[in-house]
């Protein structure tokens, strides 16, 4: 439980700082949200932003935690190992896609930042769920409680 409660606090710490970055783009960039980017708005104010992550984060969260509890240890730890490798391809393709598209580019580096905060808390959620210690191994396959109960 400890664990979970650094990881929530890690998690509201990156979900603010990237509302906070997310709402600091350049004036320009701003305008280009205001016309023609509306599905940015929420963006432009801090604490809108930071609850949007916040929720994302919460339910990638809830993700991990599902396949933890209702997958085999080994499988559960590949598909946590699988979607950390996603996230770090999403901040990628966010990295390049901001040094590629000139509209993202005018938005400037700190709402480039706070985007890759978002990633970056999946990226902690993934590995945490990755090297948490599972409760269900009992043997050395890995196989946990379930192979147990069927033999």
């Amino acid at each position: 439980m400890k664990r979970s409660f650094l990881l929530f606090t890690i998690l509201i710490a990156l979900s603010v700082l990237s509302g906070l970055l997310m709402s600091e783009s350049s004036w320009i960039g701003k305008v280009g949200i205001s016309l023609m980017h509306r599905e940015y708005n929420l963006t432009k104010i801090w604490w809108q932003g930071a609850a949007a992550v916040f929720i994302v984060e919460l339910l990638l969260y809830f993700l991990h935690s599902f396949i933890y509890s209702k997958l085999p240890v080994v499988m559960a730890r590949m598909v946590h190992f699988i979607l950390a490798l996603a996230a770090a391809a999403c901040l990628y393709l966010s990295w390049d896609d901001f040094h590629t598209t000139l509209s993202h580019q005018l938005l400037g580096w700190r709402f480039h930042y706070g985007v890759y905060l978002v990633w970056t808390g999946w990226v902690v959620t993934a590995v945490f769920f990755l090297l948490k210690k599972s409760k269900k191994t009992n043997n050395a396959t890995g196989q946990g409680n379930r192979a147990q109960a069927v033999e």
